[in-house]
């Protein structure tokens, strides 16, 4: 997530007004301890290459599930840690790959550690702070990887600092943002992976030209700007879809504007989404009109959208998927069931929503008729009810309160005021809903909820809630495009020593969950987001968690390792693997930002909370991508 400093994250602060009842509303009443989790009362029922219209790759094929040993957990769990390292399990080994400032091609400009790269460098280099991100394996040994880049340190970003904004300080900025597509292949050799040069090698950056495809066009009057439309903001998370493409979902894009004229007042829509005058940390208002909120008032509807790219088109444009809704996505995970297209996608921010988008017919037979299968179909949001099961509820012009008696003017309007919408039909609000992970095996869905102010009880999660959960559903019939499901609280996340309603023993506390995802054997992997206004303090009760982390879970016993400890100040983000399953991906975002335990780093010394990973003496840290592999060549996890 974003980090404004260290005392304050945005997505902490909510911006709902309605009074929809929150997920802790409901917990509070009817959940029960039991098993060293949080589960409901009343159980758990587990049952475009041709046209901007539609943009598609090559079918994403990853090797088939292997066969785990006798525990799904096999490795030994690492210890939390304060280090500024990465530490892994006995037995395997981190690889740095593709750090930020890393050049597209071997003949692109090279990374200058004093951050004198120009914004035309940056534009042909490895992004900013690393989010997430997916393989597109061409073989078992080499494939393009997609790589999300959220946001911009603007004090390591710039030699001088940022205290003066520049035009060229902005397009650096911009350049430094979206998202990198990299070949990269494993070594015959000595079996490490690398970047290679290849035509597919691509940046798409804040510049970048973009298309609109679906109930909102360029020719709605809400996205009428003063410039052509361009660029992708605040990309945190990720998905892929079963037609070959990778879809970049836009977070916290309100906090790009802001105006200096005192006459400019936010209306309640604006209101709804947080962006205000001052809301930026970045100041670019100062230097280019596009983000000036008084002068290009319009520009700010153009972002809040998921993106589909075709990684393997490196001409095509990415395409904005409006069918999808507008709110800060924080993921994009796509699945199918009854071949159709299903994706879901949390809202995070403090008392937001948890969406699922179904497709309308079989995805094939749209890509037979040359249309997009995200550009057809239906937008929900979820309502979870007191006895444990939950309902979908249909986002629709027209429908419940949704109707032109009512102020909506048609389904564009629907979806680009998403939130207004979900508030007005019911939804259930919740404490930060990020990623959502489908289990292969059973079609379950997963959902991590950061942290958040909550409502809660005795024995449910707290009121605050600092320490965060995760969620599981299982939809009707285990099908993901019904409109019912039964859910239960799957992990209560925290640390026993300071909240004794955890059951967490010391291979598995962490707090903060985030990112989320399965591997092909079944485990589920969880990433931590500890806020550096908390991490490592004994008042925030963060002490014992230590740094950041990736942990697995078996999610049939419910099984917690400790599987990678980050570096000071990171985040541990990004999840992907190697087809063969033998080689792990993961992000490292944002080491050595200003932390509250460690300090804050300076112009003078941009090293003060991490020098991570080049430790160079004169150098700055930098976001980069980690290939965890295991020394004896197996599966990882085993």
């Amino acid at each position: 997530m974003t980090r404004v400093n260290a005392d304050v994250d945005p997505d902490d602060i909510p911006s709902n007004p309605s009074a929809n009842r929150h997920i802790q509303d409901v917990m509070s009443r009817r959940a029960i301890i039991k098993g060293g989790t949080v589960v409901a009362a009343a159980g758990f029922l587990t049952t475009g290459l041709a046209s901007s219209a539609v943009a598609y790759g090559r079918p994403d094929k990853p090797g088939r599930p292997g066969k785990p040993g006798k525990e799904l957990l096999g490795f030994e769990a690492v210890p939390p840690g304060t280090d500024d390292a990465i530490v892994v399990p006995a037995g395997y080994t981190a690889q740095v790959l593709i750090p930020w400032g890393t050049p597209l091609n071997s003949r692109g400009p090279a990374w200058k550690k004093d951050a004198s790269n120009t914004a035309a460098d940056q534009e042909r280099q490895i992004g900013s702070n690393h989010d997430g991100m997916h393989l597109f394996p061409l073989s078992k040994d080499s494939g393009l990887l997609a790589v999300n880049h959220e946001y911009v340190d603007t004090q390591g970003l710039y030699t001088e600092g940022d205290e003066v904004v520049t035009k060229e300080k902005v397009d650096k900025a911009l350049a430094a943002h979206g998202v990198s597509i990299m070949k990269i292949r494993r070594n015959r050799e000595n079996g490490a992976w690398e970047h290679v040069d290849s035509p597919f090698n691509r940046r798409v950056t804040g510049s970048t030209p973009v298309k609109f495809s679906g109930p909102v066009t360029l020719e709605n009057d809400a996205l009428k700007s003063n410039n052509a439309p361009q660029g992708t903001l605040n990309n945190c998370s990720s998905g892929y879809t079963p037609w070959g493409t990778y879809v970049t979902c836009e977070e916290n894009w309100n906090g790009y504007f802001g105006t200096e004229d005192a006459s400019w007042t936010p209306d309640a829509e604006e209101k709804r989404y947080g962006v205000a005058a001052t809301g930026t940390p970045y100041r670019w208002h100062e230097a280019d009109e596009r983000f000036d909120l008084a002068k290009n008032r319009k520009e700010v509807n153009r972002f809040g959208w998921i993106v589909e790219i075709n990684p393997f088109a490196p001409r095509s444009a990415p395409v904005k998927r409006t069918a999808l809704g507008r709110f800060k996505h924080e993921g994009a995970t796509v699945t199918e069931s009854r071949g159709r297209v299903v994706v879901y996608s949390g809202d995070d921010q403090d008392g937001e929503y948890v969406y699922k988008f179904v497709g309308d017919g079989r995805w094939r037979d749209r890509l037979r008729r040359g249309q997009s299968p995200l550009d057809h179909g239906t937008l929900y949001v979820a309502k979870f009810d007191d006895n444990g099961s939950g309902v979908w509820l249909p986002l629709v012009f027209g429908q419940g309160a949704l109707t032109r008696a009512n102020g909506w003017k048609d389904q564009a309007d629907v979806l680009i005021r998403t939130r207004t919408a979900a508030d007005a039909v019911g939804a259930t609000r919740l404490d930060r809903p990020e990623w959502v992970a489908v289990d292969p095996k059973n079609k379950d869905v997963f959902l991590t909820l950061t942290n958040g102010s909550g409502n809660g009880g005795a024995a449910g999660p707290r009121k605050p809630n600092p320490y965060g959960h995760i969620l599981r559903w299982a939809e009707k019939g285990g099908d993901n495009t019904a409109l019912s499901f039964k859910w239960e609280v799957f992990i209560l996340s925290g640390d026993p020593a300071y909240d004794k309603t955890v059951e967490l023993g010391a291979e598995a506390i962490h707090g903060s969950p985030d990112g989320i995802g399965f591997d092909e054997d079944g485990r589920l992997w969880i990433q931590t987001d500890i806020s550096n206004s908390s991490q490592n303090l004994p008042a925030k009760g963060y002490d014992n968690i230590g740094n950041n982390m990736l942990l697995a879970c078996d999610p049939k016993t419910r099984e917690i390792k400790r599987f990678l400890v980050g570096p000071r100040g990171s985040e541990v983000t990004g999840l992907t693997f190697s087809a063969d399953g033998r080689s792990l991906f993961v992000n490292i975002q944002h080491p050595g930002e200003s932390t509250t335990a460690w300090g804050s780093p300076t112009v003078e010394n941009p090293r003060v909370v991490s020098n991570w990973p080049d430790f160079d003496p004169a150098g700055r840290p930098r976001s980069a991508t980690v290939v965890v592999t295991k020394k004896d060549g197996g599966r990882i996890g085993t």
